[in-house]
């Protein structure tokens, strides 16, 4: 597979790409069509910041109104804890991250996400299970389609964005591991101690969903990640017609680097590894921008990571750059228990892409 072009401009700091003379004359003040691939808390995270931004008739934005329309696509192998016994038991799809996306698009999120969450103590039946998860699942039953439920209760929890599935084939994650063997499901992948060589779904038809393909088409920007490198973001761009549709997009497609490795995912793998590790999944270059973190972690961050043999991930800008990628770098993190990702530092600097209106800046 051939690169890219490579790039002969600087990279640029979010600081001063959000500065408005970075942006073209020519930038359009309407707002944009996002679409967010992912999974996991990462995409959730991501969505926070998105939702204060998104324009809806009657109501008022925590921030200016600059998106016209929002689509989440959300990965479905997760085949553990109460999702994999929902998907297990009543053969539907996991709907554990579908769940984390409708709260983190919801205007009551912080009632959700308390009840969501609830996890049930007791019972034989239901302890251990989700409250969230057995609310899709009901939606299921009444509904007869998954698809159709996911969009039932968006409705019903009043999310400012759409919330598709990649496929609503019950498609099985398979790794081909760096030491010859061979790993079934997202579980038994995250738990091996191998490096994944290649990541592959079972069955390796299973479709996207038309409106999922349809979004990625209208979209201004589309965005994939943050989220762990193989079961959140690569599961999703081997859906039959995903990688396709990225590569003819008229948007601009932005790739969000994870803040930390990960282990059995990316362990020793730099920023720019990352995005080819995508590419040889895609089978071709699929984004026009990086967001890369670059600033630095206190000590007590890296020793609580450093007993997981996790670090922060290398933004190596050469090499990204080389590949035909823009990178954006900044202070794109939040220290708490966990390190996530600012949501509205990232959400400033995608909005800023999309205003720019061009592939490259």
């Amino acid at each position: 597979m051939e690169s890219a072009p490579t790039s002969s401009l600087l990279p640029l700091t979010v600081d001063s790409f959000l500065e408005p003379n970075s942006l073209p004359s020519a930038a359009s003040p309407r707002p944009v069509r996002v679409v967010a691939i992912g999974g996991g808390t990462g995409l959730s995270t991501l969505l926070r910041g998105l939702r204060r931004h998104v324009v809806l008739p009657g109501a008022a934005c925590a921030e200016p109104c600059q998106i016209a329309d929002l689509a989440a696509v959300v990965t479905v192998t997760d085949d553990g804890g109460s999702s994999g016994r929902l998907r297990k038991d009543f053969n539907m799809l996991p709907p554990g991250d579908l769940r984390n996306c409708m709260v983190a698009l919801s205007e009551e999120e912080d009632v959700l996400t308390q009840l969501f969450a609830h996890r049930f103590r007791s019972g034989d039946a239901l302890e251990g299970h989700n409250f969230g998860n057995l609310f899709v699942a009901a939606l299921t039953e009444i509904t007869g389609d998954f698809a159709h439920a996911i969009q039932l209760a968006s409705k019903i929890l009043a999310t400012r964005g759409r919330i598709y599935p990649v496929t609503i084939a019950n498609a099985t994650l398979v790794a081909h591991m760096k030491d010859g063997s061979v790993v079934r499901g997202e579980t038994n992948i995250t738990a091996s101690r191998q490096s994944i060589a290649e990541l592959v779904l079972d069955p390796p038809d299973a479709a996207a969903v038309p409106e999922t393909l349809e979004a990625i088409e209208r979209a201004d920007l589309i965005t994939v990640g943050p989220g762990s490198l193989y079961t959140s973001l690569i599961t999703n761009l081997l859906v039959r017609g995903i990688p396709t549709a990225l590569s003819g997009a008229h948007g601009i497609r932005v790739f969000v680097c994870n803040l930390m490795t990960q282990a059995n995912e990316s362990l020793g793998l730099t920023a720019s590894e990352h995005i080819e590790r995508i590419y040889e999944h895609t089978r071709a270059p699929i984004f026009d921008y990086a967001i890369v973190n670059t600033a630095p972690f206190s000590e007590q961050t890296l020793a609580r990571y450093a007993l997981e043999n996790a670090s922060p991930i290398e933004a190596d800008v050469d090499r990204i750059e080389a590949l035909g990628v823009r990178c954006i770098t900044g202070d794109f993190a939040l220290e708490e228990n966990v390190v996530r990702h600012a949501s509205n530092r990232v959400t400033g600097a995608l909005l800023s892409i999309a205003r720019s209106g061009s592939r490259r800046a």
